[in-house]
């Protein structure tokens, strides 16, 4: 069984777990109540030094193990804002990467920067939970969910007003993922099945992108040359983790991405 399927067959029974908890009717009328922060606005053009950067808050991952055990997310968004990234990002799986829901709650209460959940979303009562946990934006992920699922799952979000990003590794997910209508497409370098990573999958992926869609590269971004590197494609948006939360001075790193090479 691969990273991604097992972590799919994982999730079913988390969420099974979770609905004994609460109810999805109560997670329906909490998730109306929160005020958004605009997350894919902020990224449909290119900031003032030319990029955006979504910063994520990552401790640990399936392939590279703890990163950052004793990440405070309240700090760290408070350090990403400083540095001046476009939004904040929250791995909010427990098992695989050691972040919660609470993390998220966190980082949003410390910062005026949207956030956007990233988990293995394959149901609604996720997206209900997604809204009522304050996020602004949620993760899709066109590998793990059929063309319908990602059109009621873009349907629904749009009801609650919360952003979406659907993620893509290849053109069969771009497919997948254009059939539903999705505007802002997370170009992930890295393949979730065998977790290798090709750095240069981005900018091949976004030269397929209809004229309407929005790319955001993801994974294998350490330092300034790979996001030059990403701007001759058109790519101007770039979720990065990994490189950050490692690099010891947050706010000092985010800067230093934003600063073009002479």
């Amino acid at each position: 069984m691969d990273f991604l399927t097992k972590i799919v067959e994982h999730k079913k029974i988390e969420i099974e777990e979770r609905r004994k908890i609460v109810a999805e009717s109560l997670l329906r009328d909490e998730a109306r109540k929160v005020r958004r922060r605009p997350f894919m606005k902020k990224l449909s053009e290119p900031g003032p030094s030319g990029i955006n950067i979504i910063a994520e808050i990552k401790r640990a991952s399936p392939s590279k193990g703890f990163l950052r055990p004793d990440l405070d997310p309240a700090e760290y968004a408070a350090e990403y804002e400083k540095g001046g990234a476009a939004a904040i990002s929250v791995l909010t799986d427990m098992d695989y990467f050691k972040g919660n829901s609470d993390d998220l709650i966190r980082a949003r209460d410390a910062s005026s920067l949207p956030v956007l959940r990233k988990d293995f979303i394959i149901s609604s009562y996720q997206i209900y939970e997604t809204s009522a946990m304050g996020a602004d934006a949620l993760l899709l992920i066109a590998r793990i969910l059929s063309k319908e699922q990602i059109k009621d799952y873009l349907a629904l979000s749009n009801e609650l007003s919360i952003d979406t990003i659907v993620e893509v590794h290849s053109e069969k997910d771009l497919e997948t993922a254009s059939y539903a209508g999705a505007q802002l497409i997370g170009i992930n370098n890295r393949n979730l099945s065998s977790f290798e990573t090709d750095p240069e999958n981005a900018a091949r992926i976004s030269a397929l992108l209809e004229p309407w869609q929005i790319a955001v590269a993801a994974s294998g971004i350490t330092g300034r040359m790979d996001i030059e590197k990403n701007l001759t494609s058109g790519i101007f948006n770039f979720l990065i983790g990994e490189s950050i939360v490692r690099s010891g001075n947050p706010a000092k790193f985010i800067k230093s991405l934003m600063i073009k090479e002479t």
